[in-house]
């Protein structure tokens, strides 16, 4: 199948190199040149692992290319694929759809022959609506449906998900549509769950599962708290709560908040469509709410651990937004680096892949250690805000010797509390 996809980010690139893996003639379209001058070097533009691999074999082989032009992506393919950006508006919140729509207005242009138009960018429900009247005003001669298309691609683990869905979810109102769908995930039947509806439940669907993952995340962090206050400890309160199947013990570990590209965007866009309908979303504004506080909780932790140290030093281990992703969109790890730079901190940083986003973002307000043990060097507090694997094997012994006072806030629960009690350290974990 010929396959054009529009945007080269988290979700377009992994989406691309994993149906080029499935034998598609696949082309990227994104609009700036520096990306897909990199792209067309052979130099991807993320990190996400075991994305590298296949993304130089499937260029090897012919099967994916790059390039700026919608009508060379476009013209001929079987199915367009848009997969930009939809940032929250930066006063409303909601979900902003100027990519969208300018990428819909300028592919009509050049469709030939029936074509499926895929919005897998996480949309507002009806964008489907919107986007069929857009190409239909620009060419009213296009021979083409609209399907949602709805990512469930999680950062630092989307190759992975990309090849062993557990779910694919299709919104669309033609059989026509459906069965260009089906013949694109032929590789996945019998493999996994195929799910087709109406194009606004599948929209409805993405928002409805991000929000839900979010106030589970606020509900355990709520959680942590109670145990912090009566003496429980929340990995047992957790394990506990996730041997009931109606829970599940994913998204049960306590943290300094969610965070990335998804849920806090998606939580906010959701309230919005909500107040829009005159629906009350009370979860999820609260989730929303307590996230914010959560993060300045965890920053003030972090201080109060050296209140009494004149000109303190911080080390901060973690940077990303979770493990396994360079991306700092929305980190809380970033968040509180913030708070703590308003606070006057001296902070020295260390994160395995996401240093250079991260530099983007806060520049030189803080110092950037070239690894984990050069970071907490003379530190007077250590605080770990990602749960990078690398940082569960730490040296508390090397540590020890290393900082200058030792206290640790661990807002991961990643290292033995017991110990770094017996190393001498000061230990603050999260629900212990």
């Amino acid at each position: 199948m010929k396959v054009g996809i529009i945007g080269t980010g988290y979700v377009g690139l992994p989406t691309g190199v994993g149906l080029a893996e499935l034998g598609n003639q696949v082309t990227c379209i994104d609009r700036e040149p520096s990306k897909i001058e990199a792209l067309q070097a052979g130099k991807i533009t993320l990190y996400e692992d075991g994305l590298e691999e296949l993304f130089h074999k499937n260029v090897k082989a012919g099967r994916i290319k790059f390039t700026t032009s919608m009508k060379e992506g476009v013209s001929g393919a079987d199915l367009v694929i848009i997969a930009v950006g939809t940032p929250p508006h930066p006063v409303t919140k909601e979900a902003d759809m100027k990519y969208i729509h300018a990428a819909a207005t300028e592919l009509a242009e050049y469709l030939t022959g029936y074509t499926v138009v895929a919005t897998k960018s996480t949309v507002p429900v009806g964008t489907g609506d919107d986007v069929e009247a857009l190409i239909s005003k620009k060419n009213p001669f296009a021979d083409f449906d609209v399907v949602s298309l709805p990512e469930f691609l999680r950062e630092g683990f989307a190759v992975y998900d990309f090849f062993h869905p557990d779910r694919i979810v299709v919104g669309a109102n033609t059989e026509k549509a459906k069965n260009v769908i089906k013949e694109l995930y032929k590789p996945f039947e019998g493999k996994t769950n195929m799910l087709f509806v109406k194009r606004r439940s599948a929209e409805t669907i993405k928002y409805a599962s991000n929000a839900f993952l979010a106030i589970k995340i606020h509900y355990i962090n709520e959680m942590a708290n109670f145990c912090e206050k009566t003496g429980a400890k929340i990995e047992e309160v957790a394990k506990g709560m996730g041997l009931d199947t109606r829970i599940g013990n994913r998204f049960l570990n306590p943290g300094p908040g969610y965070g990335g590209s998804c849920f806090p965007k998606d939580t906010m866009a959701m309230s919005y469509m909500a107040r829009q309908n005159g629906v009350e979303m009370t979860l999820i504004n609260a989730a929303i709410q307590g996230n914010l506080q959560r993060k300045k909780q965890m920053a003030q932790r972090i201080l109060e651990a050296v209140k009494d140290i004149e000109n303190p030093k911080i080390a901060v281990l973690g940077l990303a937004f979770k493990d396994g992703t360079d991306d700092c969109r929305e980190s809380p790890s970033m968040d509180i680096v913030g708070e703590l730079i308003t606070q006057g901190a001296n902070i020295t940083a260390y994160d395995p892949k996401a240093m250079g986003t991260a530099c983007q973002l806060v520049g030189n307000k803080i110092q950037y250690a070239d690894d984990m043990y050069q970071a907490i060097k003379n530190a007077d507090v250590l605080a770990i805000l990602t749960e990078w694997a690398e940082f569960k094997n730490l040296d508390l012994e090397q540590a020890a010797h290393l900082m200058r006072h030792k206290k640790i806030v661990d807002c991961r629960n990643l290292l033995a509390p017991e110990k770094a009690k017996i190393l001498g350290f000061e230990y603050h974990g999260i629900g212990r």
